[in-house]
C-alpha cells in the first residue's frame, strides 16, 4: 500500500468490523423478510464452485504481477471478495427478490458473479490505493452496479441475466473513472516494477480464468448451458492462439511475450459472453475469439502510446483492452446477430436493437460517472 497511509491500525479493522455487524443486522431482518428458501433454495453447487474459484484464486493471481503487491493483491482481493458477496447478496434481496415469483435461486452464485465487476476495477488501481479506500469502493461499487441493473430492468425491461453479463463492462470503466483521479507512478518506481516469480502467478491466474470461463458464461445461460459451454470454449481456444500469433508479429524480435498471452488470452470469454447460448455455429463464436484478441493487442498497443497519456489514466492491469473492449465487441456483436436472426420480425427489430444499445451505454455512463465521483 502507499508509503503516506499511517493509520492503517486505527481505521481498517473498524472499517471491517463496522460493515460486517451492519452486514448481519440486515440479513437478521431481510432473511426472515423474504424466507431463507429464497436464497439458498435449488443451489448447483457445481456452478458456485466454479465461479467462486474463479473470483478468489483467478483474479487474485491474475493481479499478483507487481512487484511489490504481488501477495498483497491476491490477500486483497480474498478481503474485498467475501465483503462484497456479503452486500451484493443483501442488495439482490432489496432490489430483485420483492416479488416472490421471481426469486432467483441462483442468488448466491449470481452474487459471486457481480464481483467480477470489483475484481476487474481493483486491477485498474492496483498499486495506488490502500486497503481502506479497495474496501469503500467494493462497497459503493457493488450497490451501484446493481443498482444499474435494477434501472435496466425498471425502465428498459432488461431481463436479470442479460443485464448480468454488463459486468465486465461497468467493471473496466468504473475503475478506468476511479483511476483517473489517481496519479501515475513513475516509471522507474518499484509499483510499476514486476519479477519472474510475480509475473509466473500473474499467469497461473489467467489459466484459472481461462479454465473456468466456460462455467461463468454458462451460469448467465437461461437456456442452453450446453451450448454456452461450447462456444465459449472455442472463443477461447481462437483468442488464445490468436494472442500467440500477434505477440511474434507485434515484437521486434520476433518472440512470444507473454503479456499480450495475459490479456487477450481471455478476451474471447468476454466477448462472447453476451451471445455465447444463442450462437447456433462453432465458426460464429471463434470469428468473436479471433476478433477479441486482435482487439485486445492492437488496442493495448494504442491505447497504451496515444490515448492513456492524452486522458492522464494510469490503468496498471490493462483492464481497459483486457475487458472494456472485448466487453464492447460482445455487446456490438449481440445487437448485429440479433439483428440477422430477427430480420423478418421487423416490427419489434428496431425497439429490441434500442434497447440492447440503451442497456450497454446506460451502464457505461453509470460506471463513469459514478467511479469518477467515489475516486
Amino acid at each position: 500500500m502507499p508509503s503516506n497511509y499511517r493509520s492503517f491500525r486505527k481505521s481498517v479493522p473498524w472499517l471491517i468490523l463496522f460493515l460486517e455487524t451492519v452486514f448481519i443486522i440486515l440479513f437478521y431482518f431481510l432473511v426472515p423478510r423474504y424466507g431463507y428458501d429464497a436464497f439458498i433454495r435449488n443451489i448447483s453447487y457445481t456452478d458456485f464452485q466454479d465461479v467462486n474459484n474463479m473470483v478468489i484464486f483467478g483474479f487474485g493471481f491474475f493481479l499478483a504481477f507487481l512487484k511489490r503487491y504481488s501477495f498483497s493483491s491476491t490477500g486483497f482481493n480474498l478481503l474485498i471478495i467475501v465483503l462484497g458477496v456479503q452486500c451484493s447478496i443483501l442488495m439482490e434481496g432489496l432490489l430483485f427478490l420483492k416479488d416472490p415469483n421471481e426469486r432467483d435461486p441462483k442468488i448466491i452464485t449470481m452474487a459471486a458473479v457481480s464481483m467480477t465487476a470489483v475484481a476487474i476495477s481493483s486491477g485498474a488501481v492496483l498499486g495506488k490505493t490502500n486497503p481502506l479506500q479497495l474496501i469503500v469502493m467494493t462497497v459503493v461499487e457493488i450497490i451501484i452496479f446493481h443498482v444499474s441493473r435494477w434501472i435496466n430492468k425498471r425502465f428498459l425491461q432488461v431481463q436479470d441475466n442479460i443485464s448480468m453479463k454488463h459486468v465486465h463492462l461497468f467493471g473496466a470503466y468504473f475503475g478506468l473513472a476511479v483511476s483517473s483521479r489517481f496519479s501515475e507512478p513513475s516509471p522507474r518506481s518499484e509499483k510499476n516494477a514486476s519479477t519472474p516469480k510475480s509475473d509466473l502467478l500473474s499467469m497461473l491466474g489467467t489459466l484459472f480464468l481461462w479454465v473456468f470461463w466456460p462455467s461463468f458464461n454458462s451460469v448467465l445461460a437461461d437456456r442452453d448451458k450446453t451450448k454456452a459451454i461450447y462456444n465459449t470454449y472455442f472463443a477461447l481456444a481462437v483468442s488464445a492462439v490468436t494472442a500467440f500469433t500477434l505477440s511474434v508479429l507485434t515484437t521486434k524480435d520476433g518472440k512470444f511475450r507473454m503479456i499480450h498471452v495475459h490479456s487477450a488470452a481471455l478476451a474471447g470469454g468476454v466477448t462472447v459472453c453476451y451471445t455465447a447460448e444463442s450462437i447456433d455455429y462453432p465458426w460464429i463464436a471463434m470469428i468473436l475469439g479471433l476478433l477479441a484478441s486482435v482487439i485486445t493487442i492492437l488496442g493495448s498497443f494504442c491505447l497504451q502510446r496515444c490515448l492513456s497519456p492524452a486522458l492522464k489514466i494510469h490503468d496498471t492491469s490493462g483492464v481497459h483492452f483486457t475487458f472494456g473492449l472485448p466487453g464492447l465487441l460482445g455487446a456490438v456483436a449481440q445487437v448485429v446477430l440479433s439483428v440477422i436472426k430477427k430480420w423478418t420480425v421487423l416490427p419489434s427489430l428496431g425497439y429490441m436493437v434500442m434497447i440492447y444499445i440503451g442497456a450497454f451505454c446506460l451502464t457505461i455512463s453509470v460506471a463513469l460517472i459514478t467511479g469518477f465521483i467515489t475516486g
